[in-house]
């Protein structure tokens, strides 16, 4: 096979974005609001969907890794030590503003393509904070701080479930606990009479997992290695929204990234999907309240983001399909800050939620 040269790799980038921003505008599939239908009304429909798309994602990843294409140790995904405690205080921040802006970083993305000018300014706030976190004046006190609290893994192997269990000694059970763990969140949508009888929203989450191993397919195995940057990468609305925000500010040649390209790409494809339904309409803030919530919650995804790792589909989806060790935690995190974060909406504080 030839391999891609580095220009066709940002182009790669922002065709799955646009195929992943239009069939999930179409779905009305949200993680903030997958998250909120299983807090508040016990309805699991979209979260199961979201299973789906992992189910997909960790399946074509590991056979990816499995046949020696992809190597785990060329994503960021699985260090050999785990920085705990930057994970869970970042996923608690990201999943609190998730709900007061009440969508992740790859909704406001779809929102704003559909124009939602609430998102543009939330992309700008959320973006400039993920790159003082990640590169700016918020760094020191990741690096030097935070992220010094990390948990080795045994035996100093990277950091991926397939990997500790091979060192303890119990074999190469990658592409096994692949197949189980897919055959059972692939079952748990099955199952559902109501989800068999909605193609859009099982279309969504088959691109989105399909979307997943596009990237790491794209910037791990069929790049020119000599052209970029031999880490691979996948879906993910963090780090990528804030190097797109310094490149459009300072140096344009850094727009030629995959992970930029699909920042573009979903935009790209909420406008089309918003135009092809007939219902793009531009939306603004209602109030200085409203505003100053959506404020909050963009900054603290934007920095909780880069803390934990990843965003719903960073952590959520590519790092699942590399089993990585984080993702439990980061997962857990932001299902518990999305809960508080809807309690303070719903009932004016944290504190009333633990009265019931």
């Amino acid at each position: 096979m030839t391999p891609l040269p580095a220009w066709a790799v940002p182009l790669a980038g922002a065709g799955i974005g646009a195929v992943c921003g239009f069939t999930v505008r179409r779905a009305r599939l949200c993680s903030f609001g997958a998250i909120e239908d299983v807090w508040i009304g016990g309805d699991t429909r979209r979260i199961r969907i979201f299973g789906l798309a992992l189910a997909v994602a960790l399946l074509g990843t590991q056979l990816l890794v499995w046949s020696g294409a992809l190597s785990p140790a060329f994503t960021t995904y699985v260090p050999s030590a785990m920085p705990w405690l930057a994970i869970l205080l970042g996923a608690l921040a990201f999943g609190l503003g998730m709900a007061l802006v009440g969508t992740c970083g790859f909704g406001s993305l779809i929102r704003l393509g559909a124009g939602d000018l609430r998102s543009l300014i939330v992309m700008m706030v959320f973006g400039a904070v993920a790159y003082a976190t990640l590169r700016g004046m918020l760094a020191p006190l990741r690096i030097d701080g935070l992220e010094r609290i990390a948990l080795p893994v045994p035996g100093a192997v990277q950091g991926d479930l397939p990997s500790v269990l091979a060192w303890l000694g119990l074999g190469d059970l990658r592409l096994a606990i692949a197949c189980l763990a897919a055959s059972g969140l692939g079952l748990a949508v099955l199952l559902d009479r109501r989800l068999r009888r909605s193609p859009r929203l099982l279309l969504a989450g088959l691109t989105l997992g399909l979307g997943v191993v596009a990237g790491w397919w794209v910037t791990g195995v069929a790049i020119d290695e000599f052209a970029v940057s031999p880490r691979a990468q996948s879906l993910t609305f963090v780090s990528p929204v804030g190097r797109a925000l310094y490149a459009v500010l300072t140096t344009p040649e850094g727009l030629f990234d995959f992970g930029i390209g699909t920042v573009f790409g979903v935009v790209a494809g909420s406008f089309a999907s918003a135009l092809f339904d007939g219902e793009f309409r531009w939306e603004a803030f209602d109030d200085h309240h409203e505003m100053r919530r959506h404020l909050l919650g963009a900054g603290l995804m934007g920095g909780g983001g880069i803390l934990a790792g990843g965003c719903t589909i960073g952590q959520g989806i590519s790092a699942g399909s590399m089993m990585a060790l984080s993702w439990p935690l980061a997962i857990a995190g932001m299902m518990i800050g999305a809960r508080l974060g809807i309690a303070f909406l719903m009932e004016g504080s944290i504190r009333q939620m633990f009265r019931h």
